[in-house]
């Protein structure tokens, strides 16, 4: 059976014949089976590119086949000297786009269209460069003009739950409308990645992984899906799988900073010694120090006194003390009573993390702007930073901005799997709001 995939594989791509999408389909559905096949397709577009004057129709094969190998600017030179009908014309467009070139994809989708090729099929990946640019509306414009069957699509499904993404709508419906796309199609790379962030966030982290692991398998390879699932192979531990991914996306880019600094950390990770309960331990204990008190039955006096000193999380309640929290107006003895139980039915107390509190140097709102006071209350997850950064988040207990700012820098390379590059990256997100980190 193996056998005869890899003779249909050659032949799809060498010999004369149709070749159209339906038979690109079939050549990723092969290469996504497994190593070998994509080996195969490799070592056989090698072997095609060594020929010397092939037709122009060869060419369109020739160029789509480099596209699903991910050499995108092979792609283009090969299929910029083909037939420059329909599919080389579609072809160069997602080429273009997977380098970040939006703009010329959009102009290579319009003449693939013009050629004869699909209409909703060039509609929607019009869409997703729209989308890259910032045009929005005409994003969503676009995608109200299609009707029919391919509304129920993967691709349509996961182009409109992107595009609302990006616009801030609703997560959940962000959310319903990925599930549709990976019922409509357990493989759309697009679509498997959305709901893997989705589910990342949410802290959904074996339902995030397998469908990292799933989004990875399509090619062209999904760089995010590589790195984001990189990244939870390190937060587990898996060194050797992590680097896998971080390979893979400079496999097909060599350019890539992030991927090769994420590189070199994963290597050096795989080398030190990690006491794997202990790491544990410290995540259990952080996201029970996340929890925000809200999520309790408290009196309303208690509520509010809470609310009134800022006290948001489990974690800002450790850091107080009874003398403290009496200090406060209209808060008594039957409060206190109600928040000691509520901390001891989480193994907590108050006052356990007060060292910390004065370890921290305390902020001077008087020195901030009133834009910037009100930035310290946001959530941390404002900022949008990457994934390794916000699990760093998670572990210290960090959940608003103003949170962020009383640790410092050697505070955050203290956490696990939390690098210079990570570090670099939130000193970037702070500098954007006019705020640094402690002692920067």
């Amino acid at each position: 059976m193996a056998q005869g995939l890899q003779v249909d594989l050659k032949q799809l791509v060498v010999f004369n014949g149709t070749f159209g999408p339906h038979e690109i389909e079939q050549i990723e559905d092969a290469i996504a089976s497994g190593y070998p096949q994509y080996a195969l397709l490799r070592d056989t577009v090698a072997e095609f590119e060594s020929k010397e004057d092939l037709s122009p129709a060869s060419k369109v094969r020739l160029g789509a086949c480099q596209h699903l190998l991910g050499r995108y600017r092979d792609a283009i030179e090969t299929l910029r000297n083909s037939d420059g009908g329909a599919l080389a014309q579609f072809y160069m467009g997602k080429s273009h786009f997977a380098l970040g070139q939006y703009a010329e994809a959009l102009k290579c989708y319009d003449s693939a269209e013009q050629a004869g090729y699909g209409h909703d099929e060039c509609v929607l990946a019009r869409v997703a460069a729209l989308r890259c640019l910032r045009d929005l509306t005409g994003a969503l414009a676009a995608l109200d003009d299609l009707s029919g069957a391919v509304e129920q699509t993967a691709e349509y499904l996961y182009q409109r739950g992107a595009t609302i993404a990006t616009l801030g709508g609703n997560p959940d419906e962000v959310v319903r409308l990925y599930e549709r796309a990976v019922d409509a199609d357990g493989t759309h790379p697009g679509a498997l990645f959305g709901l893997a962030m989705e589910n990342d966030r949410r802290g959904n982290d074996d339902e995030a992984l397998e469908l990292y692991r799933k989004s990875a398998k399509r090619f062209p390879p999904h760089a995010g899906s590589l790195m984001n699932l990189g990244l939870v192979y390190e937060d587990r531990g898996q060194y050797d799988l992590a680097v896998q991914c971080y390979q893979r996306v400079l496999e097909v880019d060599p350019t890539n900073e992030r991927a090769a600094l994420f590189l070199k950390d994963a290597q050096a990770s795989g080398d030190m010694y990690y006491d794997e309960d202990a790491a544990k331990n410290r995540d259990r204990m952080s996201q029970v120090m996340s929890i925000p008190v809200t999520d309790f039955e408290l009196s309303v006096r208690s509520r509010n006194c809470l609310q009134k000193m800022n006290i948001n999380t489990l974690g800002d309640l450790c850091r107080c003390t009874e003398q403290e929290l009496l200090a406060s107006k209209n808060f008594g003895e039957t409060s206190l009573v109600e928040i000691r139980e509520m901390l001891t039915s989480k193994g907590l107390r108050l006052g356990q993390l007060a060292t910390e509190k004065l370890a921290a140097e305390p902020f001077e709102p008087e020195s901030l702007s009133a834009d910037e006071q009100a930035m310290l209350n946001r959530p941390v997850s404002d900022l949008n930073l990457s994934v390794r950064a916000r699990k760093c988040m998670i572990r210290l207990g960090i959940t608003t901005v103003g949170e962020l700012l009383r640790r410092s820098g050697d505070d955050l390379l203290e956490c696990k799997n939390f690098g210079v590059t990570s570090l670099n990256e939130v000193r970037e997100k702070l500098t954007v709001h006019g705020l640094k980190l402690r002692g920067d």
